[in-house]
């Protein structure tokens, strides 16, 4: 490793440190290193809109816009009381509608902290309300936010795709089973703690108000169906779902909740490109950052380090599962996938592990991420909505971590909880 690398990575750490953001960090150190190397710094604006020039991003700004849409036309209202009719007659009812509402949200916010804050605001406070302990309101509504980003629509998948090449369409479909699985195995140990701490259960709904509520939740429940099984059927990418969700988002809010009023689109509008332009600008500095890793050779490298260790391909899947999960609990998702997923990429070629089931491993694992101290966002927001320290939720949501880390290693090691889904597109 050559000095160039050694001040690329020591101004980035710095940056860090110092408290600039990690898109700016990314782009001073990247700056850094071409003035030093003599490179014409017209490689730096080229570099970053090749890295932002990408039809499949698009599908950020219109995913964002379609979820702030359909959150503030009353969407969230309406899938939580579904979700209540359902299971609201069984010992911790309520924590069984709270991950059934994230299943559900998955499949129109793409983000664990939207989910968490959208169905936190409602759940906590009912939850609370209802006799259960605060810290146990919080811990599930977080756990259960880190359905959102597996099952799809999911804006990390999207930039993981977009980095490498891989299908975001084949990305998409291979997150539905391991989030299914994530909502069932959150249920099993809510079930058993539900009946351990003798949480509430509510009546018995009716048959007319089951239906009532469906109906209500009915349009939320279709958008879902009708991106998931637009992408897997070919109709169209997930570029174009996007651009349909929001059109969705607009017919519906408007004129069938009528929550979703004509002088909200301005600020929801302003807020959903404040969102995606924080995110385009990290996957653009980014790219200029992974284009000096792959000219030093960086990502093999460190492949050849990893294998130099093992080259067992249980223990070398071990490692990189260690170290995601690691950084998870310090760094920001989106941020550690621009930055690490390129070049553990190459690692997982070298021992044979498939681009997706290698993707959906390396998401999941990030996204547990948020939901572990010291700087689990979802934990952070969850917690403030309850009213309760850090400490108390991160010990209450230490059961669902362990429900989440059994499905990572079913991914890791199981290929076709990822690839028997995917076989069917084409």
């Amino acid at each position: 490793m050559n000095v160039l690398v050694i001040v690329l990575f020591v101004s980035f750490i710095f940056s860090l440190m110092v408290g600039i953001p990690v898109a700016y960090s990314l782009g001073l150190s990247s700056f850094i290193y071409l003035l030093l190397a003599g490179i014409d710094l017209f490689a730096l604006p080229q570099k970053i809109y090749g890295g932002m020039d990408s039809f499949v991003l698009l599908a950020i700004p219109g995913f964002v816009l379609a979820g702030n849409l359909m959150n503030v036309g009353g969407i969230t209202q309406k899938i939580v009381d579904f979700g209540d009719k359902l299971f609201g007659h069984i010992r911790g009812g309520m924590g069984f509608a709270n991950i059934g509402s994230s299943m559900i949200f998955a499949g129109i916010s793409g983000t664990a902290v939207a989910d968490t804050a959208s169905i936190g605001g409602v759940m906590i406070p009912a939850m609370k309300k209802s006799g259960y302990d605060s810290d146990y309101a919080c811990a599930i509504t977080a756990a259960s936010s880190t359905i959102g980003p597996i099952i799809p629509p999911s804006i990390p998948m999207i930039i993981a795709g977009t980095l490498t090449g891989i299908s975001v369409g084949k990305l998409f479909i291979a997150g539905m089973i391991p989030g299914i699985l994530i909502g069932v195995f959150q249920m099993v140990i809510n079930g058993y703690m539900a009946k351990k701490r003798n949480y509430p259960k509510g009546n018995i709904a009716s048959l007319g108000e089951m239906f009532k509520s469906f109906r209500s939740a009915f349009w939320a429940l279709l958008m879902t169906v009708i991106i998931l099984f637009g992408i897997l059927g070919g109709i169209f990418t997930p570029t174009e779902a996007a651009i349909i969700a929001v059109l969705y988002a607009l017919c519906v809010g408007i004129f069938v909740y009528k929550e979703l009023k004509i002088s909200m689109i301005p600020k929801l509008l302003a807020e959903s490109a404040r969102s995606s332009a924080s995110i385009l600008v990290l996957v653009g500095f980014a790219n200029v950052f992974a284009w000096i890793l792959a000219s030093e050779k960086i990502p093999q490298m460190i492949a050849d380090g990893m294998l130099s260790l093992t080259t067992n391909k249980i223990l070398v899947i071990l490692l990189i599962n260690l170290l995601l999960i690691f950084v998870g609990m310090f760094m920001e998702t989106i941020s550690a996938i621009v930055i690490l997923f390129p070049v553990l990429l190459v690692v997982s070629r070298s021992i044979g592990m498939p681009d997706i089931q290698f993707a959906v491993m390396a998401v999941l694992n990030l996204i547990i991420g948020l939901v572990t101290p010291p700087v689990g966002v979802c934990l952070f927001v969850a917690a403030k909505i309850g009213d309760i320290s850090l400490i108390r939720i991160s010990k209450a949501i230490l059961p669902f971590l362990f429900a989440n880390l059994i499905v990572l290693f079913l991914v890791a090691f199981y290929e076709p909880i990822t690839l028997w889904l995917p076989s069917f597109i084409k």
